[in-house]
C-alpha cells in the first residue's frame, strides 16, 4: 500500500527549487484554464464541494497509462473516491486526492494521504508525457511501483517530475475548479485543514 507522504515531501522538497520560476510563469497556477484535447477516454468527472465548488473532467490516457486509467476508473464506478478530500494541495504546484482508505469527508482523515484502495499496488507506466499544468499524475512512495488510489493535479509544469511518476490524464474540462481548490499549509507539505472534497466522481466511457 502506498504511503504518499513519502511522495509528497519528496516532490515537495526537490521541487522548491522550480516553483518560484513556475509561480511566475503560470501567475500562481491561476492561469485561464489549459485547452487540452479529448481523447479516446474513458473521462472522468469530479463534482468538487468547498472553496473550489465545480465540475472536473480529467480525460484518463488509457493509450500512455493503460492499468493506471482502468484502475481509477474501476475505482470510480465502485463509488469509491465519492466524498473522498483533497488532503494535500500546495499552491503553484498540485492537489492531491484519491485516498480512499484514509479519506472520506465526514470521518478522521489525519491520515490521508497514508493509504489506498483493498487492490494492489500497480507497476510503473511511465511515458514521455510532461508534467504541464492540467495533467493529472498518480502518487506514489519510493517504490516505483507502488501507485493505488492516489492521484494529483497539476497547477504548473514540474518538468522534475517527467519519467519519474505515471501520467494518468489531462484536465480538459474545470482548471478554474482546480484552481480554486482549498490550499494547504505550505510548511506542513500542503497538508489541508478542512479540505475540500470530491462529492462524487463518475466515468464516461
Amino acid at each position: 500500500m502506498s504511503d504518499s507522504r513519502v511522495f509528497a515531501g519528496g516532490i515537495f522538497a526537490v521541487g522548491l527549487a522550480f516553483l518560484a520560476a513556475f509561480f511566475l510563469m503560470t501567475h500562481g497556477g491561476q492561469s485561464p484554464a489549459t485547452a487540452a484535447e479529448d481523447t479516446a477516454g474513458p473521462n472522468l468527472v469530479i463534482e468538487v464541494g468547498g472553496a473550489g465548488e465545480g465540475r472536473i473532467v480529467i480525460d484518463l490516457l488509457a493509450d500512455v497509462a493503460p492499468q493506471h486509467a482502468e484502475r481509477i476508473a474501476a475505482l470510480a464506478e465502485a463509488g469509491a473516491y465519492d466524498d473522498v478530500v483533497f488532503h494535500r494541495v500546495i499552491d503553484g504546484f498540485m492537489a492531491q486526492t484519491g485516498d480512499v482508505q484514509f479519506g472520506k469527508s465526514g470521518g478522521d482523515t489525519s491520515r490521508a494521504g497514508m493509504g489506498g484502495s483493498d487492490m494492489p499496488d500497480l507497476p510503473a507506466e511511465f511515458s514521455s508525457v510532461s508534467f504541464e499544468r492540467g495533467v493529472v499524475g498518480m502518487a506514489r512512495s519510493q517504490n516505483p511501483n507502488s501507485a493505488n488510489s492516489q492521484f494529483f493535479i497539476m497547477f504548473a509544469p514540474a518538468p522534475h517530475l517527467d519519467g519519474q511518476y505515471t501520467v494518468v490524464g489531462r484536465v480538459i474540462e474545470g482548471m478554474d475548479v482546480v484552481d480554486a481548490i482549498k490550499k494547504g499549509n505550505a510548511n506542513a507539505n500542503g497538508a489541508v485543514a478542512d479540505p475540500d472534497r470530491m462529492i462524487s466522481v463518475t466515468v464516461e466511457r
